[in-house]
């Protein structure tokens, strides 16, 4: 698993995550609003399945 998620994208995903997930849990948001653990853990790990399938890299690193 090659990383495929640059710096940038993923400062804005931890930061949509955090923010989606704290609305669900601090501020009671809708149920739907958990999902936000899906791009943190993308920024976490540096990888987006996704992309792969849609040609995508916002690594800077070349593609092996």
């Amino acid at each position: 698993m090659k990383a495929n998620v640059g710096t940038i994208d993923r400062v804005l995903r931890a930061l949509v995550g955090i923010a989606l997930i704290a609305w669900a849990a601090l501020l009671g948001g809708p149920v739907w609003a958990w999902i936000g653990v899906v791009p943190l853990l993308t920024a976490v790990v540096g990888f987006c399945p996704a992309y792969p399938l849609i040609g995508l890299n916002t690594c800077g690193r070349k593609a092996d």
